[in-house]
């Protein structure tokens, strides 16, 4: 099935908040309605299956790693309806014109991604992707401290909180990071 008019939709949050779940479940029901699917992500997200989306709590979708986002049209099949795009904040910010130029194109482009950092800074190119979406879904994940609605991921280093100048991309799963509320989300300066 074609899509009349090609969109934009965004599903963000914090890790550990079901981002890539609610992105596997929107391509699942995409194969279902018999639509074209092919999914992306960046070749530096390793942590599990290197073609496959791969959630926390284990669901999988088949995806083709890429370098950098004009990698995505050198791929695109002509019979795609829906494509995916999994971690969009390791894209460049070359990422959004891709997207924009492919919704033009009448594709049904949902996206996934941390929309803040560690820093709960606004995160390579999620910010415009989410101000050109038609939709925006952020999830929240539960605080690892105090059970509450967590929106901020904390980065641990050696059990204690990163440190604000520390590098922004670090590759990890929970060993290195948790969910936090705001008011237990700390970076020392």
């Amino acid at each position: 099935m074609n899509h009349k008019i090609g969109s934009i939709e965004v599903v963000c949050g914090s890790m550990f908040s079901g981002k890539t779940d609610e992105l596997i479940r929107r391509l699942r029901r995409a194969v279902i309605a018999r639509q074209r699917v092919q999914v992306f992500k960046p070749s530096i997200d390793v942590r599990y299956t290197v073609e496959k989306v791969t959630s926390h709590a284990g669901a999988e979708f088949d995806a083709l790693p890429l370098e950098n986002s004009a990698e995505i049209f050198s791929h695109l099949s002509p019979e795609t309806t829906v494509v995916g795009v999994d971690e969009a904040q390791f894209f460049d910010p070359g990422i959004v014109e891709i997207c924009r130029q492919m919704a033009d194109r009448n594709i049904r482009v949902i996206v996934a991604g941390l929309d803040t950092d560690f820093r709960a800074e606004p995160f390579g190119p999620m910010p415009t992707l989410m101000a050109q979406a038609e939709r925006v879904d952020k999830l929240q994940a539960i605080c690892m401290i105090c059970g509450e609605p967590a929106s901020r991921t904390q980065r641990l280093v050696n059990g204690k909180p990163a440190r604000y100048d520390d590098p922004i991309v670090i590759v990890g799963a929970s060993e290195l990071y948790e969910a936090r509320c705001r008011r237990h989300h700390e970076v020392p300066r």
